[in-house]
């Protein structure tokens, strides 16, 4: 007998329970069904298993639950009127000042960056160059500053240069070679996220360089920059300022956040031990380096989205482009927020 010839045999094996409690061998059909009936049972038994298991994460707090804060759309389609929405804002402990606050930040960073659109087509139509530098203490702001700027922007007319430490071949070249490279070409704006100035202020509180490269920097920047701007680059020199009390609170939230972690630095654990070093060189750099070609503009930047908006407002106040006048918010910076370095000026950092 072939394995065929015997399986047409055999037939199913599976017994069926008679009302009497007895069994007796099924028919072939009445068989399947019944399998189909388990697995029919088998799987709501799953299912029943797995409602189960989340009832009881639910009950364990294992689940993520919605925020308090959170309006949810229910809430949101329940409203009809102002008052009401004040009055659920307040009930979830939600500040109105806040979200006021927020809704015009972003409706003028909309705006800003509109103008910045209009500013760079301008500059590529114009053959224009535009250089401009960020620099600051570390937590100061500068990055998501530059990620605002450039958001919206031509990226093939536009480049952001953030340079790892010099290589051993940089090491013997002139100090300004390897910045020169990265200068901006016809209608094109560099976005310089820390600059040529860190041989004026992190290099000599880290020891990275001598005290005569540091005199010779400081000799020869006023002339480097000078040449710039004769030669038709319109250089722009920003200090982002912050009191330690909020550098360390940023630090701690780059600590604590594992998405900003990538951002602590090994300078980072150092630059509060070493914050009136960095202070010093930082005084001298800005008496020795500001001068009416180039000047220092120092960004009170303890308000991360204010001095975005206000830098914002400086940039674009100071390049002339087409369309200026149609702005849909005022481009006169704040000048309680962003200002001209001069001696006597209260400094926080």
């Amino acid at each position: 007998m072939t394995n065929d010839d015997r399986r047409r045999t055999d037939g199913p094996k599976a017994r069926a329970t008679n009302v009497n409690g007895g069994s007796s061998a099924a028919p072939g059909k009445k068989s399947l069904a019944a399998t189909l009936e388990q697995g029919k049972a088998g799987k709501a038994s799953q299912n029943r298993r797995t409602s189960s298991i989340i009832e009881e994460a639910i009950q364990q707090d294992q689940a993520t639950s919605i925020p308090d804060a959170v309006l949810t759309q229910e809430e949101l389609s329940d409203l009809h009127t102002s008052h009401e929405f004040i009055q659920l804002l307040r009930s979830k402990q939600i500040t109105v000042g806040k979200i006021k606050r927020s809704v015009k930040y972003e409706h003028d960073l909309g705006c800003l960056q509109i103008e910045l659109v209009k500013m760079q087509r301008s500059i590529e139509e114009s053959g224009k160059r535009v250089a401009i530098l960020f620099e600051g203490r570390d937590a100061a702001g500068k990055g998501g500053t530059i990620r605002r700027f450039i958001e919206h922007l031509n990226p093939r007319d536009m480049r952001v240069v953030a340079l790892p430490k010099p290589t051993q071949q940089e090491t013997g070249q002139w100090y300004f070679q390897r910045y020169i490279r990265h200068l901006p070409n016809r209608g094109e704006i560099v976005f310089f996220d820390r600059s040529w100035y860190n041989r004026a202020v992190v290099e000599p509180v880290n020891d990275f360089c001598s005290p005569d490269q540091y005199e010779e920097f400081m000799r020869q920047v006023p002339e480097f920059e000078h040449m710039l701007v004769e030669d038709g680059v319109t250089l722009i020199k920003f200090w982002f300022s912050i009191s330690k009390d909020v550098q360390w609170a940023r630090f701690e939230s780059r600590r604590n956040n594992p998405l900003k972690q990538w951002k602590l630095s090994p300078l980072d654990s150092k630059a509060q031990e070493l914050w009136e070093d960095y202070t010093a060189y930082k005084e001298v750099m800005f008496s020795r380096t500001h001068n009416s070609f180039s000047p220092w503009i120092i960004v009170q930047a303890n308000n991360k989205r204010r001095a975005r908006l206000e830098s914002m407002r400086y940039v674009l106040s100071s390049v002339d482009y087409k369309g200026k006048e149609e702005a849909r918010t005022t481009l006169v910076p704040d000048p309680n927020t962003v200002m001209r370095f001069h001696r006597s000026a209260i400094n926080i950092d």
